[in-house]
């Protein structure tokens, strides 16, 4: 059975503090540059508003703050947000950081010209719902950007990635903190039992936004999925 999303949010709260290791660990460390990418793949302006939704210790956010762009990081995980200020604290930049549900965000309708979300749409309790509601908190024409693992299909970079996840990373992990939580345990298998990127073009399409595209990153590890708002 799927974890609720309180015992999901309870997980991420407790593993917070190993939470960029655990990015490492599943990306094997392509992570970062993952991130770059999408910030080059929007384009957005200085001045420019994004709400970076499920933000966790802030990556994103701050990739995107620092070109200028004006930031929200949310997450439903308070204690990966005092994490994120002090990384924002060092590089002196200055996102609004806040704790926030996705499926029923705090904002007024078009609110934002862009919303992000890196590796937590497969976490989300409803994913649909939430895709909803970065429609309704966008304005027409703003940009969703969903950066994240799909399932992938049969090839050399599954097989490896597969056994990766599945027999190397929870038995190394077990010996951490964060292991013994249960998180590398079950964010492999979260990636597992998400939808196929094509259903999840699908549901973007349904949820109000156009010209959905796909990019794949490394082989198909992970993908970035966007779309515009329909007006």
């Amino acid at each position: 059975m799927a974890p609720s999303g309180q015992q999901v949010q309870a997980m991420f709260g407790a593993i917070a503090p190993r939470y960029d290791l655990l990015n490492r660990s599943l990306s094997l460390g392509l992570d970062r540059s993952w991130r770059r990418r999408t910030v080059r793949r929007l384009d957005l302006k200085p001045g420019a508003r994004l709400l970076d939704l499920g933000c966790g210790t802030g990556d994103l956010a701050l990739a995107f703050a620092a070109t200028g762009v004006t930031v929200v990081g949310a997450d439903f995980a308070g204690p990966m947000l005092p994490l994120a200020r002090r990384k924002a604290q060092r590089r002196r930049l200055a996102p609004c950081w806040l704790r926030g549900d996705a499926l029923a965000l705090p904002f007024a309708d078009r609110s934002f010209d862009a919303v992000t979300v890196a590796f937590g749409v497969r976490n989300f309790e409803d994913p649909q719902a939430a895709l909803a509601e970065c429609a309704r908190v966008l304005r027409p024409g703003g940009r969703l950007a969903v950066l994240e693992f799909f399932p992938m299909p049969p090839g050399m970079w599954s097989r490896l990635f597969r056994f990766y996840f599945r027999q190397v990373l929870p038995r190394v992990a077990r010996l951490t903190a964060a292991g013994r939580s249960g998180a590398y345990d079950y964010l492999p298998r979260s990636v597992d039992d998400f939808v196929p990127a094509s259903q999840f073009r699908d549901w973007m399409e349904r949820a109000g936004f156009r010209a959905v595209t796909e990019q794949a990153f490394t082989g198909g590890v992970a993908r970035l999925v966007t779309g515009a708002r329909r007006a």
